[in-house]
């Protein structure tokens, strides 16, 4: 049998062209195979190669930049050669190559600017883990967005990615350097920053200078490739976020069989923000899903589910079982898991849990007050009902279902009411 130690460790050879050309039409795009010149850690000796390997060990993988032409078709136009952002990485912007970087190293950093390229007017940070936000946040400053997302869901954190909105300062790279990530990745980073940072040897320290421009790019559109299994592909128009801002939200309203429904609380400024924040985020998240946003900050998060009350439910249960881990964390210095384990073995008494686990369902795992975010109508009232028991006040979603006047009703039914709006678009990322 393979050792998979040694098998994380593989950098393989890939048998991808140096070069590719794609004609749209008339319109011809060359791409360059992008490789690094990274030192061995074994011998220090220079090695020059792409991609580690790929979504797994024994995957050969390669990324490739536009070096010549671009693409107008439509409403898409690849960024123009020279103002790439995760292909454009080379040696120099590595300020800590720590080892070559593997595919998810580089998608979870592309996944974190396409949630980020929303979020530009305020200091935000977005961890990310096997290409899925785990804990995003804004806040005052970078070093406050941080510990936001990251207490947010500080076990899926680690060894994860985080994106920057902005330049990195000591404070932030202190709180950084207290966890084990594989990626951070920056528009900069201050002096003393980096040298904070580079105590994590194996950390990948990543500058990508043209975050400042994600802003511009988040009205563009790029054309997306799906690889068939028969060796053929789908492509198609990225998807574009037009909810900008709560004149962009339509307060819920509907009609079925000649009577009119409507949600009869309005939303606050803050619901708004934490709708409009969680709307963001969603753009980054597996399908099908839900979040739950409080203070522009993920309380949840729910991916790839089949149904959505089903993935209601799931961010629910991970919304508690963060909650109870920061609660042991901040208590104990361990985590929950962790404390369970030593209550077994007699070392810490079960009141300590027990208070925990109390202080959770009082709290309702900082759910009260938060909103719910779906990236498509609810089919049937069973997924709002499950949120509204936990004491959201707020729900976004796209409209649109047969039955969105179930979901206004029990809107309107809960005590206190809830509010809800429409964006009118979905959100699906597969």
């Amino acid at each position: 049998m393979q050792d998979l130690k040694e098998a994380y460790k593989t950098v393989m050879e890939d048998h991808f062209p140096d070069i590719i050309t794609i004609s749209f039409g008339d319109q011809k795009l060359v791409y360059q195979k992008r490789t690094w010149k990274i030192p061995d850690s074994q011998t220090g000796d220079l090695i020059e190669k792409g991609l580690r390997y790929g979504e797994n060990p024994g995957q050969e993988a390669a990324l490739y930049a536009l070096t010549n032409g671009n693409l107008a078709m439509g409403q898409c136009r690849f960024i123009d050669p020279g103002n790439g952002l995760v292909s454009a990485i080379d040696e120099a912007d590595m300020l800590q190559a720590g080892k070559h970087p593997g595919k998810t190293n580089l998608t979870d950093i592309d996944n974190g600017l396409n949630i980020m390229k929303y979020l530009m007017d305020k200091p935000t940070a977005v961890i990310l883990k096997h290409n899925n936000p785990c804990g995003a946040a804004s806040g005052g400053d970078l070093a406050n967005a941080y510990v936001k997302a990251n207490r947010s869901d500080r076990i899926a954190a680690f060894g994860g990615c985080v994106v920057c909105s902005r330049p990195v300062d000591t404070e932030t790279a202190g709180l950084i350097s207290e966890n084990y990530l594989e990626v951070v990745a920056a528009p900069d980073y201050e002096e003393g920053a980096l040298d904070i940072l580079k105590k994590s040897k194996n950390l990948r320290i990543v500058r990508i200078a043209k975050i400042d421009r994600l802003k511009e790019y988040s009205r563009k559109r790029f054309v997306d490739f799906k690889s068939l299994t028969d060796g053929g592909f789908i492509v198609q128009q990225s998807p574009l976020n037009r909810i900008r801002s709560a004149d962009d939200l339509k307060i819920a309203e509907t009609t079925s069989k000649g009577k009119k429904y409507r949600v009869e609380r309005e939303p606050t400024e803050k619901e708004y923000a934490d709708m409009l924040f969680g709307w963001s985020v969603e753009q980054g998240v597996t399908s099908n899903s839900v979040l739950y946003i409080k203070d522009e900050c993920t309380v949840g998060i729910g991916t790839g589910e089949q149904d959505r009350v089903g993935v209601a439910e799931i961010a629910i249960h991970k919304a508690y079982t963060k909650h109870k881990d920061i609660l042991s964390f901040d208590r104990f210095k361990m985590p929950y898991k962790t404390l369970e384990m030593e209550i077994k073995a007699g070392g810490r008494l079960m009141a300590d849990k027990e208070a925990i686990d109390q202080e959770t369902v009082e709290a309702k795992a900082g759910l009260i007050g938060a909103s719910m975010v779906s990236d498509a109508f609810f089919p049937f009232r069973d997924g709002v009902d499950v949120a509204i028991k936990e004491g959201i006040s707020a729900i976004v979603h796209p409209g649109g279902s047969f039955r969105d006047f179930e979901s206004i009703e029990a809107c309107n039914e809960a005590s206190p009411k809830v509010t809800m709006v429409f964006t009118g678009q979905r959100a699906f990322k597969h």
